[in-house]
């Protein structure tokens, strides 16, 4: 017996000074291999009485275990302190100022708002801002937008606990709201803008969660269709740069405008190139209309005396055809090499004398 001890004193000595996983995994394979020591101290209980073969066996047996647990321990104990020193290695300071870029880049979402602004401004309009957090009333009663109308559904809209449709409140989803609370609170004429995020649940290369818009309202008692067609006209044509471009405007529908229509700028896809201009084929940019009377009525305007005009479109619907951006999700990817290769100069703002493009 006292050979076992000696043996095992000697084995967990080298598990002890094993400095590596391959040294351990030598001490291994020296002690329980199958040329192993205690295997070959095993093979050798045959030659032994039964008395003396089961005592021994018991004590290799236990011998073994002892070995193994500690290799076992050894090797758990140096993958830790292996882990421990790559982390280290690793470590960041959070603490650290973030690393400076050599050159900033406005983002295509407000480069694009600005351009809106600096075009419409030059019109007259007037940017007005509200809630993005908004009563069921604002967004949709207002407006004339039917209780049973799908954009009220749960799987169309984003809304917030609350009880009752007054008293639920919804990300907005679109800016409309705004011309409500504008047209509320401000006697006519008006004319604004209302640039700002909106929300609706859907998902893909041309629709996320939370998108941007731009509409447009004018209340007087001289607007008319005309008007609308004009200004769209020219805001078209500025925007992107084509003096003689193409403008059509198609009927379509609305709730909270009538009559109502969808506004196509000439296009052409000659040669798998896209190219906006004159051409053979036609793309939906915005919407527009003139507002509904019960628009006006439900805001406290006599529709007797004053109408108007209203417009919208999607910031970054807009922005990925002036500037080919294929996929709107790109937008919010927070990637600094797309914003470099996408983004403008800090101090290059866009206005109708110094030009939109810089």
């Amino acid at each position: 017996m006292s050979d076992i001890e000696n043996l095992k004193s000697e084995l967990l000595a080298q598990v002890e000074a094993a400095d590596s996983l391959q040294t351990l995994e030598d001490v291994r394979v020296s002690a329980l291999g199958k040329k192993g020591a205690i295997t070959a101290q095993m093979k050798n209980l045959s030659g032994l009485e039964p008395d003396q073969r089961k005592a021994m066996g018991q004590a290799l047996n236990a011998l073994k275990g002892d070995v193994a647990a500690a290799i076992e321990a050894k090797k758990e104990a140096m993958a830790d302190a292996e882990l421990n020193a790559k982390l280290l290695s690793e470590k960041v300071d959070v603490t650290l100022p973030a690393r400076p870029e050599t050159e900033g880049f406005i983002h295509p979402i407000s480069h694009t708002i600005e351009e809106v602004v600096a075009i419409l401004g030059e019109m007259g309009f007037e940017v007005a801002e509200g809630p993005e957090i908004e009563d069921d009333w604002f967004n949709f009663t207002a407006l004339n937008i039917p209780d049973d109308h799908p954009a009220r559904q749960e799987h169309d809209t984003f809304y917030l606990p609350g009880e009752g449709t007054n008293g639920r409140k919804v990300l907005r989803t679109h800016t409309s709201p705004v011309q409500i609370r504008t047209m509320m609170n401000t006697k006519p004429p008006l004319r604004i803008i209302a640039p700002g995020r909106t929300y609706r649940c859907d998902y893909d290369a041309t629709h996320t969660p939370m998108f941007h818009q731009v509409e447009g309202l004018v209340v007087d008692k001289s607007t008319h269709m005309g008007h609308l067609k004009g200004c769209l006209i020219d805001f078209c044509r500025a925007y992107f740069g084509v003096d003689d471009l193409p403008v059509r405007f198609r009927p379509s529908y609305f709730p909270f405008t009538e009559p109502s229509a969808e506004v196509d700028i000439g296009c052409t896809r000659e040669g798998g190139e896209f190219k906006i201009g004159h051409g053979d084929d036609w793309l939906e940019i915005l919407g527009c209309g003139m507002v509904n009377p019960k628009v006006l009525e439900n805001c406290g305007i006599d529709s007797s005396e004053y109408q108007g005009f209203a417009f919208g479109m999607g910031v970054e619907r807009i922005a990925m055809l002036k500037y080919g951006i294929p996929d709107l999700r790109t937008f919010f990817e927070s990637d600094l090499r797309w914003l470099r290769h996408y983004g403008f100069q800090a101090l290059d703002v866009p206005n109708m004398v110094g030009g939109l493009n810089p």
